[in-house]
């Protein structure tokens, strides 16, 4: 096993389930929907392989039927954040040239109002977070999008540990031998509050690289 797979293997003890990177998306958008009063939230990964924008979490309209769902990443308004990485609110989605109504149609819920901003990590932007149809009366303001954007990176970490996880458990899936054994190590030594485990885990990283 490379330097890379025993690292992977180590992830996949340590980096937790993808249910939980999952249920933390999920409790953003829950909170960023209540906060906003808004109709809807969601949270987009980007799939770089196809291209593409990925459902990951959804609260309110939509919830529990778009999660997993596929949109082209290069049009709609998210995927104009996507490309641009610039945040953006819209008041009026009818009147505005990046929008795409089909898009808002395939999900079975087109919004008349919706605010986006995209997650980055380090250089990378891994997706977008978007509320979506304000309380009658209400603004999307700088204000707004400022508080949007606090919410945006704690869900750009969530998204970062999903992927680091999925890579993780997919290298594992390849090597079921030697990996699969250093990931278990490696969730039991993640267990222990003392510097054992990091010791063990670095002789056992030195002995590796041996063979």
């Amino acid at each position: 096993m490379d330097e890379d797979g025993f690292r992977a293997a180590v992830a996949a003890g340590t980096l937790g389930s993808e249910e939980q990177h999952r249920a933390l998306l999920q409790s953003i958008v829950d909170v960023a929907r209540a906060i906003f009063g808004a109709k809807a939230s969601s949270i987009f990964l980007f799939d770089e392989a196809t291209e593409e924008l990925v459902f990951e979490a959804v609260s309110g309209e939509g919830e529990g039927d778009l999660v997993g769902m596929r949109l082209p990443a290069s049009t709609g308004i998210s995927g104009w954040v996507l490309v641009t990485r610039q945040p953006l609110a819209i008041d009026d989605l009818a009147n505005d040239p990046r929008y795409v109504r089909s898009v808002g149609e395939q999900t079975g819920y087109v919004p008349n109002a919706m605010m986006v901003v995209p997650l980055l990590h380090g250089e990378a932007v891994l997706g977008t977070l978007s509320v979506l149809d304000p309380p009658e009366g209400t603004r999307f303001g700088v204000a707004e999008m400022d508080l949007l954007g606090l919410f945006a990176a704690q869900a750009a970490i969530g998204l970062d540990l999903l992927q680091r996880a999925r890579r993780a458990h997919d290298i594992l899936a390849n090597d079921r031998s030697t990996a699969a054994v250093v990931a278990r190590v490696a969730a039991a030594l993640d267990r222990r509050d003392d510097d054992a485990g990091t010791r063990l885990l670095t002789a056992l990283e030195s002995l590796l690289e041996q063979q």
